[in-house]
């Protein structure tokens, strides 16, 4: 072994040898966290990384493909309920081609799927039924897309065609919907909903269709067809009236000086308006135009004739003259302008609103109340002919939420400092107790390490430059008594003298032999 690494194992082992039991104690425990953390992080880092190999498939399904990765002896996690399935990156490609030649995961048996699998000889009851259920099945697939969505279930009321009725009924719709968990539906996907089914089946009108959710909620009823009904529209459109008048007092008078409450009445009827307009324009255009005219003229009567007279008697006729007749008429259809209107009022129409206004009395100096009436109904678009209303008021605000809440948080601000200041002493208590727990094992370990190397006081001489060979030193701590001789016993003279000059010496030349001598011999007359 080469001589650097001799030493550098020499001096360990000696700094080992120094250490006091407590040391090689607390030594022991940091080797030990070292290596469990060593193994941890190495485990960690061989830990494979896991990827999908399925995700949203059935239990049944979840459960062979399980089996399949036991039986390979590939590990394997499960996630989301079981519905995923994670094994390590490494295996990804070759279980998914062992999972699709075991057909796994099994195909789903709704849809058109369910088509391929009908006979020739099915008959047209079958048919029906199996269109209807392979329909019903690919609109679940396709409602179950959309986000949010975990399951759907779509049921179709389709009336069978007949010539012995005079009357159809209606197709009709029921859509289930189970939405993922914290999810909910917005407006705008209940619509694609029901629009979506609507369309898809023939007659089908969007009035017609219901969605409800997992929670028993109707999302959309037949025969109301709008999302949410007339009080959800007559809800929103409150709250955005509320809120955009709000925003305008808080600027005018600050947050908190004033409340606002909107009423909406809307219309729950929808119906059909169809308006004729007539109106006759600047150059006319003839439809059709006939004329017709008579014409006569010729002389009076002959003598025979005659009218009766006064008393019944008849006054002989006058001599006959020539007569002459004209006669002329004209008809001319025009052509006018006819406009039709045909209009579609749905449910949920404005008819009225009314906007009331509370002002804190505490803080609006300075403030026109019939400016800010008037800045309130153009913000809330108030329409006195259709009967709308707006108040405003002022009056004095109640502080008692508003004490109480400043109660609780200045509560809760002191619990925090106390619970912070006790924290502070339990940390402060425990690092005393540390400090007086380490002071103390250091006074101990000092107070043994000073006793194992108390000096040994070999008189005040001089330090010799000359060293003297260690075997003399070694012969004189041997078995002879030099250094605790009896009281009264005679010294050779110059003795004493050249003991010091060894000791002294052998100080000199190895320092750490002469501790070593002097420990040995301590230890052995003790």
């Amino acid at each position: 072994m080469p001589a650097p690494v001799t030493a550098l194992f020499g001096r360990f082992t000696h700094a080992l040898r120094e250490f006091t039991v407590a040391q090689r104690t607390l030594a022991l425990l940091a080797v030990a966290v070292l290596v469990l953390g060593g193994i941890a992080l190495a485990t960690w880092l061989s830990r494979p990384s896991y990827t999908p190999l399925f995700s949203g498939i059935s239990g049944a399904d979840a459960s062979a493909i399980v089996e399949q990765l036991k039986a390979d002896g590939v590990p394997y996690e499960l996630t989301d309920g079981g519905s995923t399935v994670l094994v390590p990156d490494a295996e990804v490609d070759e279980q998914r081609l062992k999972a699709a030649a075991a057909g796994l995961p099994a195909l789903d048996s709704t849809g058109y799927g369910l088509l391929d699998t009908m006979g020739v000889t099915a008959s047209e009851f079958q048919q029906s039924v199996t269109y209807k259920r392979a329909l019903e099945g690919e609109l679940a697939s396709t409602v179950a897309a959309l986000n949010g969505v975990a399951t759907a279930s779509v049921r179709l009321a389709i009336p069978e065609e007949t010539v012995f009725s005079e009357s159809k009924a209606d197709p009709t719709a029921s859509v289930f919907v189970d939405t993922e968990r914290g999810r909910s539906l917005s407006t705008d996907q209940v619509q694609a909903i029901v629009h979506l089914t609507s369309a898809a089946v023939d007659g089908l009108k969007p009035d017609n269709v219901a969605v409800v959710d997992a929670d028993g909620n109707v999302l959309s009823a037949v025969g109301v067809g709008a999302t949410g009904g007339v009080d959800r529209q007559a809800s929103d459109q409150e709250q955005a009236k509320r809120d955009a008048v709000q925003a305008m007092l808080d600027q005018v008078v600050g947050p908190g000086n004033a409340t606002v409450t909107v009423t909406v009445d809307v219309s729950n009827e929808s119906a059909e308006r169809v308006e004729e307009t007539f109106t006759s324009p600047e150059d006319p255009l003839v439809l059709s135009e006939s004329t017709q005219s008579e014409s006569y003229q010729g002389t009076g009567g002959g003598t025979g004739s005659g009218v009766l007279g006064p008393d019944n008697v008849a006054v002989p006729a006058g001599q006959g003259g020539d007569g002459q007749y004209e006669s002329e008429q004209a008809t001319r259809n025009n052509a006018i302008n006819k406009v039709t209107e045909t209009r579609t009022i749905p449910a949920g129409e404005l008819t009225r609103q009314s906007v009331s206004v509370a002002l804190n009395a505490n803080a609006i100096d300075g403030v026109n109340v019939a400016n800010l009436a008037d800045l309130v109904a153009t913000a809330a678009g108030i329409d006195p002919e259709r009967g709308d209303e707006v108040a405003v008021e002022v009056v004095p605000f109640t502080t008692a939420v508003a004490d109480e809440a400043t109660a609780a948080l200045e509560e809760a601000r002191a619990a925090e400092e106390r619970q912070s200041i006790t924290s502070l002493i339990t940390i402060g208590i425990l690092a005393l107790a540390a400090t007086i727990a380490f002071g103390i094992l250091t006074a101990v370990v000092g107070k043994r390490r000073k006793r194992n190397r108390e000096p040994v006081d070999i008189g005040s001489m001089a330090v010799q430059k000359d060293k003297v060979p260690t075997e003399s030193l070694e012969s004189l701590l041997g078995p002879q008594p030099t250094l605790a001789m009896p009281t009264g016993t005679p010294m050779e003279p110059g003795k004493l003298d050249r003991m010091r000059a060894d000791v002294n010496a052998l100080a000199q030349a190895s320092p750490e032999r002469t501790a070593e001598y002097l420990r040995s011999l301590l230890e052995d007359r003790a």
